[in-house]
């Protein structure tokens, strides 16, 4: 059995650049199952989540040139998963639906010791569930760190938009993880 050899990330992308395609593969094999967490978060499904994947992948590749190693390079491809993923959105899916602030009602609270017992998964799950708009928003916001004037620019809202949609997008992710709360220890609500 023939194993390939160990290069550091550094090595990776300086054969990269010359158009190693085993290092383009072997860099993609790095990367690979960690920037399609970040595109599902983006993704109706997972055959779209490996669209985004593979778009990504492409840019990253035709703009590595570009990366000048001041942050981390780990970052760097997430930034182009992500801003991949939210152009495959426009093209292919309706943009996001636009909610006034007055439809927002008081944030319910949620007891901490709920988030404590519910898994990762359970969690991604549901914010899998939101609409694209506010999912989209939740994880620029929450997620990946972006201002609401930085989501704005991306996605293509106002800065209110933005606020509102996350706002929305948590009051909804609240009220699950208190129904999964209250069905799990049998309160009635």
């Amino acid at each position: 059995m023939f194993l390939e050899p160990a290069y550091t990330i550094d090595e990776l992308i300086t054969r990269c650049k010359v158009g190693e395609r085993k290092a383009q593969e072997l860099l993609y094999k790095q990367l690979a199952s960690k920037m399609l967490g970040v595109c599902m978060r983006y993704a109706t499904d997972r055959m779209e989540a490996e669209d985004m994947l593979q778009n990504g992948f492409i840019k990253l590749f035709n703009k590595l040139d570009d990366y000048r190693g001041d942050g981390a390079f780990e970052g760097w491809v997430r930034r182009i998963m992500v801003h991949t993923a939210i152009e495959y959105y426009r093209k292919h899916h309706k943009m996001i639906q636009i909610i006034d602030m007055a439809e927002i009602s008081d944030e319910p609270s949620v007891n901490p010791a709920a988030l404590e017992n519910m898994s990762v998964k359970d969690l991604m799950n549901m914010i899998q569930q939101l609409s694209p708009g506010y999912r989209m928003v939740f994880n620029l916001y929450a997620i990946e760190g972006y201002s609401h004037k930085e989501i704005a620019g991306i996605v293509g809202i106002t800065e209110g938009a933005s606020k509102s949609q996350l706002s929305r997008a948590r009051t909804i992710l609240k009220d699950r993880v208190t129904k999964m709360e209250d069905k799990k220890y049998g309160y009635a609500g």
